[in-house]
């Protein structure tokens, strides 16, 4: 059996601009993306599937049947790109009514843990395994030391974003 080269490269290339689409940040363009490479995945399972046969219906001929399998599974994956599409153009349009555009936006906690990874101090709930941990003396070492670099730095933060 041979393979059909056309068939690979459209799987490719399918595969490939969905790839890079879906990795954008406009609703429409992930929408795509996502419709491009359900259609090159779907290609993928018809070219594994084997050569072409007859109906897979029992007791109709001497040739050999077709495996109803893979047709069965891209039956459902498209059923399933149809319905993700669906929900995927009502938030695309939803964002654009709120917005006017539907570009998906930087959350605020990602750009809180951002800055924090920027000026490398750990977040306000990290927990060391000796920060709070009494040492000999009996005292917290992390208070001993008057270092509250954590809190500090969420109260910067905070205040600079203005929320405190």
């Amino acid at each position: 059996m041979s393979t059909n080269v056309v068939l690979v490269v459209a799987i490719v290339v399918l595969v490939a601009c969905g790839t890079t689409l879906v990795l954008e940040r406009s609703l429409t363009r992930i929408l795509v993306g996502f419709v491009m490479l359900g259609n090159g995945v779907n290609l993928v399972f018809l070219v594994a599937s084997g050569p072409a046969g007859r109906a897979p219906i029992i007791g109709t001929g001497d040739e050999p049947m077709t495996d109803p399998l893979p047709q069965a599974m891209v039956l459902t994956a498209i059923v399933i790109t149809l319905g993700v599409t669906a929900f995927g153009l009502a938030l695309a349009y939803r964002a654009w009514q709120l917005t006017g555009h539907d570009d998906v936006q930087d959350d605020v906690e990602d750009d809180l843990v951002i800055r924090r990874a920027d000026l490398d101090r750990p977040s306000a709930s990290f927990d060391d395994v000796t920060a709070g941990m009494p040492d000999e003396e009996g005292e917290d070492e992390q208070s001993a030391s008057g270092d509250n670099t954590g809190t500090d730095a969420a109260d910067r933060i905070a205040a600079e974003r203005g929320e405190a």
